[in-house]
């Protein structure tokens, strides 16, 4: 049967907008939802070939269901200002690429939809409507199905229930019980989901439970009859007219031919490059009917719209994926892999522990298409035969051993761990796509699937579609193995390839490539090191720390009691706020998004200033975080075979440079309450050794005046001053040696608040003074270190002019938000600018610290060993026959791994635990 194609534009518009980063062209036009909405309809002619189509948009002005009930839609906010300016571009667009475009007057795009498929099912046309509008499920019938592009989901009569709860013909009695919130369309209060669904199946209808409301008990009883009167109009609200006249017939829904000049046009002003690329060199038919693939099949989302513009991949062409059941088979392999200049490669596991988990599969490539799984430990039931695994890595070792035979790998920290875990040291790594990704385009994401989309216009297998989610995943050894098969020699497949999109791009990037091979990689082994070393913890101390903050928790509890007059959770927000706000009359500041009164953080430090009882939350929620967090939990992360706690380091995560720490966070342990630094005093050196702290000592202030180049700091820091006292003396007219302690406080907050790009505003509430007196303090500040004004601006216009700002080693630090027409999210991108520079050359001066001495340590043959890295510190375990050179080395080692306009200060601390090193 021939198909007809309905599009909700209005849906897509919206959905693009908000989806969509904020792309513009040089000129500053926005363009994100041009390119969404293209791209959506671009997939969708690739994904389904119909006879007719159109897309359909929402006509201005008011329709009949205005007249009906003056509220309806009446609260939607207005249309944001960059998507009115894409509105016009985008029809044109749309027309110009053959698609029939229609707008009603007095009627919504959903009727149209509405009517349009209804006349398509009556002459035997099947229909798919293409939105994110659930309203719409309830047309849906044999010859009509819902399809949501940018989820990928596609629903018939059966799926439509099994979504909803209830078959498409019920789906406006449904919707007028929940309402609308959307198009203001009230339902029954306290009637969600579940409980419309169980009035539903119980009575069988809307009409039907609404004849039987007086037998439903309960408040929602209650307001289920409250709402009878409206039931009937809510129900007309939400159906879809299906019988408008003066329409075309579907099949009078044809596409046109391209208008190529006008496309080209467009492309060209909003700067969709591969598009237009493909228009300039592909012959008129192909330009006609068949999108490239990195546009059709490239997903809507804000990781990767605007590399797939700028980097399209050519057709892959087929593939061809071996599994290696058979000696011969890994002998030819194994020949392949010794040959090849670089090699592809990945494992699949029992899980994602890095230190527990075990080698179920390895999967190779040696050039594009070409890829073969060797499958080693399924244990589904029926599998085929497979090769011994500890054959296989006994034979793979000397190639995954040696240096020379190059490698690439997606997150190779990873699988260096799990071979180590059978005794392989991997080697030979000298390229890893996730650091690609992350030094090109930090602000993106880095996983493989949002890679291939993104560069090569692939959807590639998701780890979830083999072995499912939540409570009824299974483990990849459970996986069979033709299905595991195709997606481990994918993954290595698409590794080469995006390497292969990737790595060129850095020939024209001197600096993002110097970045690349100095800094990133070699600290991504430095990190596995570090992760693989861990760190020793005393599980006692933290078992005494553990039952004391129990016992603070427990009399605060008490005195909370006392103070509120009544016992009550202190852990609920609904009966904290009862108490503060009702029973105590505490003022509200905040509401939630539900319009109930606030007990966040923010609220409590702002009462905590005048109230007790807030004050003592704060402590409470304090303790029972560390408790919880640290004390109870660290001993239990406590690895059974090597006895320490093995931090995960995340290199590509902070778009700073930064590296993250998780499971256990030890970057994040509070340090400026006295029971967060006694946490620090149970990581512990073994016998014989001692802890060693070496940190850099006001590194940002450092930065900030490097990058500034401001005369009056450079020389502060070049003559070894006390910097805030310096900033103070200049501030308030005094020589530095006639400062107070006030005075030095102030100069000490404005210079790390400007660091963070801090207001008069937040200077005022820091310092608890007046707003203008702040503005005063500023602006002598920036008086008298008129070269930190200079750079804020300049790096405010670089975020402006190109997107991104640079750190002193050329890391770009990317800004979507930079050009916004929302006014906070573009402030704060531009305060972020600032900071950004600070944070990442500190962040790129501690990766090249871990690198020196690391080297250090290797060609020495010391037996210190590096076991963290937190913010601008570097944590060691140093034999103590060893303390006296490493004392002494680490300082010159960490002073002299970049030449910057001040002089670089480490203080070095020693101890038998961490919190005394420091």
């Amino acid at each position: 049967m021939p198909l007809l194609l309905l599009v909700d534009g209005s849906s897509y518009l919206y959905r693009a907008f908000h989806a969509m980063p904020d792309m513009r062209n040089k000129a500053g036009e926005p363009t994100g939802a041009m390119y969404g909405v293209l791209n959506m309809l671009r997939r969708l002619e690739s994904d389904y070939k119909a006879e007719y189509k159109a897309i359909v948009f929402d006509a201005k002005g008011k329709t009949f269901r205005d007249d009906w009930f003056p509220a309806y839609k009446a609260h939607r906010p207005s249309m944001p200002e960059d998507l009115m300016k894409q509105i016009e571009p985008i029809h044109a667009a749309i027309k110009a690429a053959g698609w029939p475009v229609l707008m009603v007057d007095g009627v919504e795009a959903d009727d149209v939809i509405g009517t349009l498929a209804t006349n398509a099912a009556v002459n035997g046309i099947n229909t798919l409507i293409s939105t994110g509008d659930k309203d719409l499920t309830q047309l849906v019938s044999p010859l009509i199905r819902w399809y949501n592009t940018m989820s990928n989901e596609l629903l018939d009569e059966a799926g439509v229930e099994a979504k909803f709860g209830v078959p498409p013909g019920k789906i406006v009695d449904y919707l007028a019980l929940v309402g609308d919130t959307v198009d203001g369309v009230p339902g029954v209060a306290k009637c969600g989901p579940k409980t419309a669904l169980k009035w539903l199946a119980q009575y069988g209808s809307l009409d039907a439970v609404m004849a039987h409301a007086d037998e439903i008990g309960g408040v929602v009883g209650q307001n289920l009859r409250d709402h009878l009167a409206f039931l009937p109009l809510g129900k007309k609200l939400v159906t879809v007219a299906c019988d408008l006249s003066n329409l075309p017939a579907p099949a009078a829904l044809t596409t046109s031919e391209r208008d190529i000049e006008t496309l080209r046009e467009l492309y060209t002003r909003y700067e969709f490059r591969s598009w237009l690329r493909e228009l300039d060199s592909a012959p008129p038919e192909k330009v006609a009917n068949s999108p490239t693939a990195a546009a059709s099949n490239a997903e809507l989302n804000p990781d990767n719209a605007l590399a797939a513009q700028e980097n399209p991949a050519p057709e892959p062409g087929p593939v061809n994926y071996e599994t290696v059941f058979s000696w011969p088979q890994f002998d030819a392999w194994l020949a392949k892999i010794d040959a090849a200049d670089l090699t592809a490669l990945d494992t699949e596991t029992t899980s994602l522990d890095a230190f527990g988990a075990r080698i179920v599969g390895i999967s190779l490539a040696v050039k594009a298409g070409e890829a073969c799984y060797i499958p080693l430990a399924h244990a589904a039931p029926g599998e085929a035969d497979q090769l011994p695994r500890d054959e296989v890595l006994a034979r793979l070792k000397p190639w995954l051993e040696a240096v020379d035979r190059k490698k690439v790998l997606q997150n190779a920290k990873y699988d260096q761990h799990i071979f180590a875990n059978h005794d392989i040291a991997l080697a030979g790594i000298v390229h890893d796509t996730l650091l690609e990704s992350y030094v090109l385009e930090s602000d993106k994401g880095h996983d493989l699937g949002q890679l291939c989309t993104r560069h090569l216009g692939l959807a590639t297998i998701a780890y979830e579609d083999l072995c499912g989610k939540g409570a009824k995943q299974i483990s990849f050894d459970q996986v069979d193995i033709a299905r595991a098969a195709v997606y481990a020699a994918e993954d290595a497949d698409v590794t080469l390839r995006v390497h292969q999109v990737l790595y060129p791009q850095f020939a024209s990037e001197a600096g993002l490539s110097k970045l690349y091979h100095t800094i990133e990689m070699p600290a991504r082994q430095v990190i596995w090191q570090m992760e693989r070393t861990g760190i020793l913890i005393d599980s006692a101390i933290l078992a005494r720390q553990s039952h004391e903050i129990g016992q603070k928790i427990m009399a605060l509890e008490a005195q909370a009691y006392v103070l509120a007059g009544q016992p009550f959770n202190l852990a609920s927000p609904k009966q904290l706020a009862e108490i503060m706000f009702e029973k105590l009359g505490l003022p509200v500041k905040k509401k939630t998004p539900g319009g109930t009164p606030s007990t966040d953080e923010e609220v409590l430090s702002e009462l905590a200033l005048d109230y007790p009882l807030p004050k003592l939350l704060l402590e409470h929620r304090s303790l029972s975080k560390l408790k919880g967090t640290y004390t109870d939990k660290l001993p239990r992360m406590i690895n059974p075979q090597t006895g320490r706690v093995h931090t995960h380091f995340s290199q590509a995560t902070v778009v700073t440079g930064r590296l993250a720490s998780s499971d256990p966070n030890l970057q994040n342990i509070p340090v400026r309450t006295e029971e967060g630094r006694r946490i620090r005093t149970a990581f512990v050196a073994p016998p014989g050794h001692s802890i060693v702290s070496a940190d850099y000592s006001q590194i940002e202030l450092r930065i900030m005046a490097h990058l500034s180049g401001d005369a009056r700091l450079l020389e502060a820091f070049a003559q070894g001053e006390d910097v805030h006292r310096a900033t103070a003396g200049e501030i308030f007219g005094v020589t530095p040696l006639e400062v107070g302690p006030d005075q030095r406080r102030v100069a000490k907050s404005i210079n790390f608040g400007l660091i963070y790009g801090m207001s008069a505003f937040g200077l005022a509430r820091q310092l608890g003074l007046e707003r203008s007196a702040a503005q005063t303090y500023i602006d002598r500040y920036f008086a008298r270190y008129p070269g930190v004004a200079l750079y804020m601006e300049e790096a405010r216009e670089m975020a402006r002019q190109h997107g991104y700002v640079e750190t002193a080693f050329g890391r770009r630090l990317w800004f979507p938000e930079i050009r916004s027409s929302n006014g906070n999210r573009r402030q704060g991108a531009e305060r972020a600018a600032i900071n950004a520079p600070m944070q990442g050359t500190a962040a790129d001066l501690i990766k090249l610290a871990m690198i020196a001495v690391q080297d250090w340590l290797l060609r020495s043959t010391l037996k210190s060993r590096l076991v963290l890295q937190v913010h601008d510190e570097l944590v060691l375990e140093v034999p103590d026959d060893e303390l006296a050179e490493v004392r002494l080395q680490l300082p010159r080692l960490m002073t002299q791994v970049a030449a910057l306009k001040v002089p670089l200060i480490v203080e070095v601390g020693v101890g038998p635990n961490w919190e005394a090193a420091h």
